[in-house]
């Protein structure tokens, strides 16, 4: 199986764990994942991610084409956020965007996500940022989101749903599911009347110095 072969199959397997578990629905969503330095596979356009089959998947070059490989397949609309995200971030190797429901929520109002809440959300949404409404698929989105895509690796698209991305499709997968879960947590919590306290931070300081201390030596195990 190549490259392109297995990041499909990987593709496929997120596609479908995201309407699985209620973080996308309908035909509404895109996912990506890059092959290399200048290209990514993304999916086509109207596809459903819970049942995405081999042919639904366009390959595109950094600057939005479509590949030789992809003819007669036509990319989601969305490609101008993908490819802001991959031309920005060389280290990110998957870009999911969704409309979860309380993620969505919390992109539609002026409510501050809480980072410090519990391990995962310090680890997954230390960098969250909000983007600026422009319409799905428009050229202005993409320059949004370039925008801010240095700046964080979850963006809440005003009005629109979430994007994130992370070094692999399963690190994003989680981060996406990460997100919800918080924001799920606010606000239940808030109908609930319950007070969410984060740690304080120092802890999250601390917690984040050395999980980058344990990824750098994993890293260095991996090349011995």
């Amino acid at each position: 199986m190549g490259r392109r072969e297995e990041t499909a199959a990987e593709l496929r397997a997120a596609g479908k764990f995201m309407m699985d578990t209620g973080l996308a629905w309908g035909n509404a969503g895109n996912i990506s994942a890059r092959l290399d330095d200048s290209s990514f596979l993304i999916t086509a356009t109207g596809t459903f991610l819970g049942e995405l089959g081999e042919g639904d998947f366009a390959e595109c070059v950094l600057d939005g084409r479509e590949a030789p490989a992809a003819a007669g397949l036509k990319p989601s609309k969305e490609v101008p956020m993908h490819q802001a995200v991959y031309d920005l971030r060389p280290d990110v190797g998957a870009v999911l965007h969704a409309s979860p429901f309380y993620s969505t929520l919390f992109a539609c109002a002026d409510i501050p996500l809480p980072s410090g809440l519990f391990v995962e959300t310090m680890y997954y949404l230390e960098r969250v940022e909000r983007v600026r409404y422009a319409h799905p698929g428009s050229l202005d989105l993409g320059e949004a989101v370039r925008e801010k895509a240095k700046q964080a690796n979850v963006l809440l698209l005003e009005h629109h749903g979430v994007l994130v991305y992370d070094t692999s499709i399963k690190e994003a997968r989680m981060a996406l599911q990460t997100l919800e879960m918080a924001c799920r947590m606010v606000i239940e919590s808030g109908s609930a009347g319950v007070r969410l306290q984060e740690l304080p931070d120092p802890v999250r300081q601390d917690f984040l110095e050395r999980s980058e201390e344990h990824t750098s030596e994993l890293q260095s195990l991996r090349h011995l």
